[in-house]
């Protein structure tokens, strides 16, 4: 995961239950250009990941969020602006997935600084607006942090609470 997975972590930490960076069991990490396909290169690389890591039962949940997430992030984090910029510089999006024994956690930086806020989940006719509603019931829990430092912008996590593999 390189330096920028142990940078993903403390903003994580202000955030989760404890959690020792140094415990955690396992970690991957991918860049996504700022284009739509970049989700479904987020779904792949979550499939290989987590059949590495044999997450059980939560295999399906975390797929949908990350899809959401990433989704989310090249929506309303990635402006045209931004996708030149990440072209010439950076990914723009970078996609994180952190496992600790009983907990996993999929975080998503982008470049953006703004408050991701879910839209009312009583209309479900919509064809768009409900990815926050999705992560928040297929996760244990969810959120956000802005980024410090040298990276600028935030990251938007989702927990989940892994079963003992028997």
């Amino acid at each position: 995961m390189g330096t920028n997975g142990s940078t993903m972590l403390k903003p994580l930490r202000q955030g989760l239950p404890p959690l020792d960076p140094a415990a955690v069991s396992n970690a991957a990490s991918c860049a996504l250009p700022a284009r739509y396909e970049a989700v479904r290169e987020a779904r792949q690389f979550t499939r290989r990941t987590l059949g590495q890591w044999d997450v059980g039962d939560r295999f399906d949940d975390v797929c949908l969020v990350v899809s959401e997430l990433v989704t989310n992030a090249l929506r309303h984090a990635v402006s045209g602006e931004t996708e030149c910029l990440a072209a010439a510089q950076a990914p723009a999006v970078r996609l994180h997935l952190m496992r600790w024994t009983g907990r996993l956690v999929c975080a998503v930086r982008d470049p953006s600084h703004e408050t991701p806020v879910p839209r009312d989940s009583e209309d479900f006719s919509a064809e768009s607006g409900r990815g926050l509603f999705l992560v928040d019931s297929f996760s244990d829990s969810w959120g956000w942090h802005p980024l410090a430092g040298t990276l600028s912008g935030k990251v938007v996590w989702a927990l989940f609470r892994l079963q003992p593999v028997e």
